[in-house]
């Protein structure tokens, strides 16, 4: 199979499922969840887990689970936390675990959760740690969606940090998100809430790009060649997708056709002047 061909083939399953989550709306949640910095970590520990948010594509209601939540819940200051981190985190993830079981048939919206690092099974891990068996999401229904726009877009369709430099690209409001660095450093300082309003924000702005993204409107980087690439099958795709390409070709190949006719007039008309010439002779 040609580049060309793969490519269209990922690109024709991606929109497929833009398209699912537009007309089925309600089998999709949207999580993000944000926790301690990778860096300067035990070797072996995972990042421990400040907050988890979950949407529902449908209404857009919003369950989350947080540090800060379960510490007033139980009467603790929040300068207290880091003293019943290990015990608060435990409780969060139970409240988590709860939900997901009861949610086993939906599709779960992400965005990079692939693996112990940062991912569902990092939560997973941490929850066996804290003594917890987690309820496992099949991995069938579980859609990244960075994945899925380099898919839909091409890999340009956003400089990285790719999904930051989209929500400002498409005007998509910016108010408590915290970067990578940021969280980290909310996180040393035990600012909780702001990790959590950062992790509300999140959820909230993927779920404003999967709007636009299904409704034709979202603003890219990539243009119709990184797209598409440059080769013949490329440019076939392309024109078959969209009908201005379709109209641009058209109007193309009809003036290289005029052209050409053009040319092949001039060449026989000499030509046949002359035998005209010589027959009256």
């Amino acid at each position: 199979m040609s580049k060309a061909s793969e490519r269209n083939k990922k690109r024709k399953k991606a929109k497929e499922v833009l398209k699912h989550i537009s007309d089925n709306p309600a089998e999709y949640l949207v999580i993000h969840y944000s926790c301690e910095s990778f860096f300067n970590l035990p070797q072996g520990n995972t990042p421990r887990i400040t907050s988890i948010a979950v949407r529902y594509v449908r209404n857009a209601q919003t369950h989350s689970f947080s540090i800060h939540k379960m510490a007033e819940l139980k009467g603790i200051l929040p300068t207290q936390i880091n003293q019943h981190y290990n015990q608060l985190e435990k409780d969060m993830l139970d409240e988590y675990f709860t939900f997901v079981g009861s949610h086993l048939e939906y599709k779960w919206i992400h965005i990079n959760m692939r693996n112990i690092n940062f991912g569902f099974e990092a939560i997973n891990h941490r929850y066996r740690v804290l003594g917890g068996t987690p309820v496992q999401i099949n991995d069938n229904l579980k859609i990244d969606l960075a994945r899925l726009f380099v898919d839909t877009y091409g890999k340009q369709y956003s400089p990285h940090p790719r999904m930051e430099s989209l929500y400002k690209l498409n005007k998509v409001t910016m108010a408590s998100f915290l970067n990578g660095e940021e969280e980290a450093n909310a996180f040393n300082t035990g600012d909780y809430v702001a990790l959590h309003q950062s992790t509300l924000r999140k959820v909230d702005n993927m779920h404003n790009v999967i709007s636009l993204s299904v409704e034709g409107d979202l603003k890219t980087k990539s243009n119709i060649f990184q797209v598409y690439g440059i080769s013949p099958a490329g440019i076939f795709y392309a024109a078959k997708d969209n009908w201005i390409v379709a109209i641009i070709l058209f109007l193309f190949a009809s003036a290289i056709a005029a052209f050409i006719g053009i040319g092949v007039t001039k060449y026989i008309s000499p030509t046949n002047d002359k035998e005209k010439l010589t027959h009256q002779l």
